[in-house]
């Protein structure tokens, strides 16, 4: 063979075996990547062509679905549909040609009968020549829990308000309910005419409100005096004090390196020297907190925070969410007081203050939260049920049971008793925090947030709830209180779960 030929040959072979090594690497390798690129249309109207699964919550006569397909006329064949859409529209999400939010986006593979745990069903329906068919996600929701707290959050906050709840069960983590408003209609985000959907949804995007975020777990605020159980809990934590015992406090307390004091907004009982723990968790004493931050100092601050989940993902079922803050080291002790009363950098989401308080609630063991609690066949069969997992024991149960029976007082006697239940004992904690100072009194400022935090039953508790009123119009700015606003929403919530 001439050496023309023999170059022309090689060439040709090494061009033979780079397209062999790409088809490889494409279709092996690479495969995965590419089914799941957003920008796939063939595996997306293959989706859209499918029966999906069923989004379920409840058993019995009280499952309620959140989703299902419909049989349409039209080139899809199946149509996503939300019964009940603004109650669940957070946690259900919406599935359109190009965009997937909530369990329709974390439970894609089962919902699409494309997960490995579905493989002897798709080989049945294979088989039998039948089109495959989604599984089915069942929730952990108690649908009647979630409709109690929509519609007291919907008469906390008002038409134009924004707010939410989250109800978890202490011993499991098994959240009970989620509400977040404003909300939306996930049904005009599924519509097959694209063009109107897209109008939609970007209607909703640049919406001021934010119907979109799901408050529960994208919104951070400053928690108030809610953060206070964390902060009690790490002053008993670290032999600081006793919940029967005394604590410092004062009419007002300046901390080191500043000259801005910081007041009390409550009761006079928490303006003495010395008072009880009891007083200072009940009527909400800042001066007492704010004092016992500093002498904890950052670091056990920090590490009591962490404990309970800030600076820490958890919820592995739904996306995005915020992970709650509490600052680093380099703070001073002037910063230190004041993230002891839920100010300056301290950040929390909703749930994440339902996880403070259902930790306290499980004898100081942290539950890690989930929303999924079966996976099934289309034909209901269970293929996997989600197991409780621990975290990490936030506190002792010893520190847990003193800081409930401070949390105890605060509704039997101090500011959180809105959410007292007859017959039924119940731990809760009031909080507002403020944005700007003087701001009832500007329109151009904004109002301060308000929230609320309980357990019930405080001796074994079932439920422990958390609610942000991120902005209120049902009363004016003067009467926004944690109290006031968060605590029949709390109880509402508590009694529904208690009732079933």
């Amino acid at each position: 063979m001439n050496r023309p030929i023999r170059t022309v040959s090689i060439f040709c072979m090494l061009l033979f075996l780079a397209l062999m090594v790409n088809v490889t690497y494409l279709q092996f390798w690479h495969a995965d990547e590419l089914n799941d690129h957003a920008l796939n249309n063939r595996v997306i109207e293959e989706a859209f062509s499918r029966e999906r699964g069923l989004i379920l919550t409840g058993q019995g006569r009280d499952e309620t679905t959140l989703a299902r397909s419909r049989e349409v006329d039209d080139r899809y064949e199946y149509l996503r549909t939300y019964p009940k859409p603004r109650m669940y529209a957070h946690i259900s999400g919406f599935l359109t040609l190009h965009r997937q939010t909530g369990i329709e986006r974390s439970q894609n593979a089962v919902l699409s009968g494309e997960d490995p745990r579905l493989f002897v069903t798709r080989l049945v329906d294979l088989v039998q020549n039948e089109t495959n068919q989604g599984g089915n996600v069942l929730l952990t929701l108690d649908p009647a829990a979630q409709q109690a707290a929509y519609d007291a959050l919907q008469q906390a906050v008002g038409p134009d308000g924004a707010g939410s709840v989250v109800a978890v069960e202490p011993k499991t983590g098994r959240v009970l309910a989620m509400v977040s408003l404003p909300t939306y209609d996930p049904n005009q985000l599924a519509d097959h005419d694209f063009a109107a959907a897209d109008r939609t949804y970007r209607q909703l995007d640049r919406d001021p409100a934010q119907p979109l975020v799901n408050r529960a777990i994208q919104t951070r605020l400053f928690p108030g005096s809610t953060f206070k159980i964390v902060t009690a809990a790490a002053a008993i934590e670290n032999d600081l004090h006793e919940a029967d015992g005394s604590v410092p406090a004062g009419a007002t307390y300046t901390p080191p390196g500043t000259s801005h004091g910081i007041g009390n907004s409550t009761s006079s009982s928490c303006n003495a020297e010395q008072i009880p723990f009891e007083t200072a968790m009940s009527l909400s004493c800042n001066t007492a907190f704010a004092r016992m931050a500093v002498e904890l100092g950052v670091e056990r601050m920090r590490e009591q925070a962490e404990a309970f989940g800030f600076n820490s993902e958890y919820l592995q079922d739904l996306s995005p969410q915020a992970e709650s803050v509490y600052p680093g080291d380099d703070i001073d002790d002037a910063f230190v007081a004041q993230t002891g009363i839920g100010q300056f950098e301290v950040q929390s989401t909703p749930l994440q203050m339902a996880m403070v308080s259902a930790a306290i609630a499980n004898r100081g063991t942290l539950m890690r939260p989930y929303l999924v609690e079966q996976i099934q066949t289309a034909d209901y069969d269970n293929l996997e049920t989600t197991e409780p997992e621990e975290l990490r024991d936030a506190v002792s149960p010893e520190t847990a049971d003193q800081v409930t029976d401070l949390m105890v007082a605060t509704v039997e006697e101090g500011t959180a008793s809105p959410a007292a239940i007859q017959g039924v004992t119940v731990a809760g904690k009031t909080g507002t925090a403020q944005r700007d100072d003087r701001a009832c009194e500007d329109p151009d400022k904004l109002p301060p947030y308000a929230w609320f935090t309980s357990f019930a039953p405080a001796e074994d508790a079932e439920v422990a709830v958390a609610v942000m009123i991120e902005r209120s119009g049902a009363v004016s700015c003067n009467d926004i209180a944690g109290g006031r606003l968060g605590g029949p929403v709390a109880k509402a919530v508590m009694e529904a779960v208690l009732d079933d």
